[in-house]
């Protein structure tokens, strides 16, 4: 039986995640679960999962959760050092990562150290340090099993493949709720009807990123760590029907895809179950329902966020750390109404430029980079009149 701990438990990845050890109840076991201030959930997860530690990064949260659970064999903790420690644990078999944003490098980090098995859906994580991440896994000999649909879509196309015979990997997105929405449409929409996706239920800040495709921009970068594969030979697909969750083209003209139901149950326990499959019971693809199957490229005007993920992994060092910065900070303003669908670009772009750009930076240099672009992106936000 496999002892899971899941980091983020009450998102969306996290719900589903518990989902599937639900199916699955003699193969794996919660050893412990953290969220960051859904306190009422993550009491009802524990006392269905009973697992022996439970974690909120929120510190104000932790009396009422100790109090619940004060009956329980259980350890209550409480904040981001609690999480860097949980994870470590010796009867952790794996790590679930799947808390939002930024976050979620330091958990991981240790994670790694701690030679646990990553399930990984915090591409930040990637974004921010690809690099190190990279390293560490090598130095010690860890797996990094991607849970984000369309890397999984390319990790399962890749099984049993040289990886010297890629010639580019296809990565399919829907293309938003703002898809045929024109640039003078876009000027008004709201953070309400960004949050309205056509295909996929996910937490509010990826379902933003989804919207304004900086989600897409960050699975380039995450892609191009997870496949080691430059930068230049990943190609971003407008695919509306999310069918076809993506695809490896091959040296000699083959292409293959993974195509499923776009449901995220599906690559969360593939990546738990690897190199098995399993049972599952989730709906299963009619292609005679689907019937026709639509690609288009990226508008890169109307979605400069793309455009921006890229020049962030050309230019490297610690840029994509700065863009994805900016873009938490743009995220949460939108949600709150306090900065325009089209601004969040220009203030993410204006804190590339502006910010302190290091060509080889240790992870300190993230943690400085992750602060500075935060308070420039933040003043960048407050002096300028939202449109």
């Amino acid at each position: 039986m496999k002892q899971i701990a899941i980091l983020g438990s009450t998102g969306s990845i996290g719900t589903q995640t518990l989902d599937v050890v639900r199916q699955h109840p003699t193969e794996f076991s919660v050893y412990a679960l953290s969220a960051h201030r859904s306190v009422d959930l993550l009491i009802q997860q524990a006392l269905e999962f009973n697992p022996a530690v439970v974690c909120i990064a929120d510190e104000r949260c932790y009396p009422r959760l100790r109090d619940a659970l004060s009956d329980l064999p259980i350890r209550v903790m409480a904040g981001m050092e609690a999480i860097a420690e949980m994870v470590t644990m010796p009867a952790i078999d794996v790590v679930v990562a799947a808390m939002v944003g930024y976050a979620g490098l330091r958990p991981t980090m240790e994670a790694i150290r701690a030679k646990k098995m990553i399930a990984l859906a915090n591409k930040e994580t990637l974004v921010v340090a690809g690099e190190i991440i990279c390293r560490l896994a090598q130095r010690y000999n860890v797996s990094i099993l991607p849970v984000d649909s369309e890397h999984s879509a390319i990790f399962q196309s890749l099984v049993g493949e040289n990886p010297q015979s890629i010639e580019k990997l296809l990565l399919t997105a829907s293309g938003g709720p703002f898809r045929t929405f024109s640039y003078e449409q876009m000027q008004h929409v709201t953070a309400e009807q960004a949050l309205q996706h056509p295909n996929w239920e996910m937490g509010a800040k990826i379902t933003i990123d989804s919207a304004s495709m900086m989600n897409k921009g960050f699975e380039v970068i995450e892609a191009r760590w997870l496949f080691d594969i430059p930068v230049d030979k990943i190609q971003v697909l407008v695919h509306p029907k999310s069918v076809v969750h993506s695809a490896v083209q091959f040296v000699d003209g083959s292409v293959k895809a993974q195509l499923g139901t776009p449901d995220m149950r599906i690559p969360i326990q593939y990546a738990l179950t690897y190199p098995e499959r399993w049972q599952s019971d989730v709906p299963r693809l009619d292609l005679f329902a689907t019937n026709t199957l639509t690609f288009e490229e990226p508008d890169l005007q109307r979605f400069p966020n793309l455009r921006l993920a890229y020049d962030a992994m050309n230019k490297g060092g610690n840029m994509p750390c700065i863009l994805n910065a900016a873009n938490e900070v743009v995220n949460l303003a939108f949600r709150e109404g306090r900065c325009g669908f089209l601004q969040m670009s220009d203030v993410i772009a204006e804190t590339m430029a502006k910010t302190t750009f290091i060509t080889e930076p240790t992870y300190e240099d993230y943690v400085q980079t992750d602060t500075e672009a935060r308070k420039i992106a933040t003043t960048i936000l407050n002096n300028t009149k939202q449109v």
